[in-house]
């Protein structure tokens, strides 16, 4: 399918979740997250959730990192296609931006190649480890930026399509995606 469908259908899916589920199936990722072998690494970007888009709950990784002793980074939307990264710090004070994404005032700036580990928030991905987003470009910018050796990692409710048929150059892969049922590598 092309990117636009995949959009399409995938917005109509989560639209069909119920709350009782998507917080079920939140749960069930952070599970599943402990399966990755990431967890020698210091310093993880973690998207927060809109929860008007039904997107997956990150609250439960966010526990889970916490209670590993990991340093929590949270994005800031700074420009067109730019994002700035802050450590979440118990001083951390948020505020809704235009897309009603939560973000953090101010705070210690984190440079993108310090942060070993990305879990990424997507509306689909395919069997390849291809991502489709909201379409603005921010992930692709902010994973481009990162260091080679940085783990990506895509939260999805949703198991893999095939292919996605429309991927360009601009498009960074996943090295992980994690779903209620499984964890797929690639």
């Amino acid at each position: 399918m092309l990117k636009h469908e995949l959009r399409k259908k995938y917005k109509n899916l989560r639209e069909g979740l119920s709350l009782s589920e998507i917080s079920d199936y939140s749960i069930l990722l952070a599970n599943h997250a402990l399966q990755i072998p990431i967890w020698d690494f210091f310093y993880f970007h973690i998207f927060l959730s809109i929860e008007e888009n039904r997107e997956v709950d990150t609250l439960p990784i966010m526990t889970l990192l916490q209670g590993k002793d990991k340093h929590v980074v949270i994005p800031k939307v700074s420009g067109e296609n730019a994002m700035e990264n802050y450590l979440l710090t118990d001083n951390t004070a948020f505020k809704k931006n235009k897309w009603n994404i939560p973000e953090p005032v101010d705070g210690i700036k984190i440079p993108e190649n310090q942060i070993d580990v990305v879990f990424v928030p997507l509306l689909a991905f395919d069997l390849k480890g291809n991502r489709v987003g909201y379409g603005k470009g921010y992930y692709d910018t902010f994973l481009r930026k990162c260091g080679t050796e940085t783990i990506t990692v895509g939260l999805s409710f949703f198991e893999a399509e095939e292919q996605i048929m429309n991927m360009t150059k601009n498009d960074v892969r996943l090295n992980y995606c994690i779903t209620p049922k499984r964890v797929y590598k690639f």
